[in-house]
């Protein structure tokens, strides 16, 4: 619902129905992934945004999609993440202001 809000992203969604976390006993088998790679499988995929939640349960699920999807053809790419607007440099912690860094992007003049 977040990202249909935005207006931003006219595809197809696939929701997996939560992240592997261990800690919490779910694992990769008690999401929707065999049949996101089925998917993939049937054709017709190009990209896959794998918009999950900036956490280590979600960091976890993201890599082990790429694993499962590197070698199928598809363009696997993750959700911008960094500073947010409005947030204060001071109060960013560290692993955010630094993936902001690295990933910075052009300014053209707009915000």
């Amino acid at each position: 619902m977040v990202v249909e809000a935005t207006q931003q992203y006219k595809g197809l969604y696939h929701v997996l129905g939560g992240v592997i976390s261990p800690m919490d006993g779910v694992g990769p088998g008690d999401l929707q992934i065999e049949s996101l790679i089925n998917r993939v499988k049937d054709g017709g995929v190009k990209e896959i945004i794998l918009a999950l939640s900036t956490t280590m349960e979600g960091d976890t699920t993201n890599f082990y999609l790429y694993r499962k999807l590197e070698k199928s053809g598809v363009k696997l790419s993750i959700i911008a993440r960094g500073v947010s607007i409005g947030d204060e440099l001071e109060y960013t912690d560290e692993i955010t202001l630094g993936r902001s860094i690295v990933n910075r992007t052009a300014f053209n003049g707009t915000v």
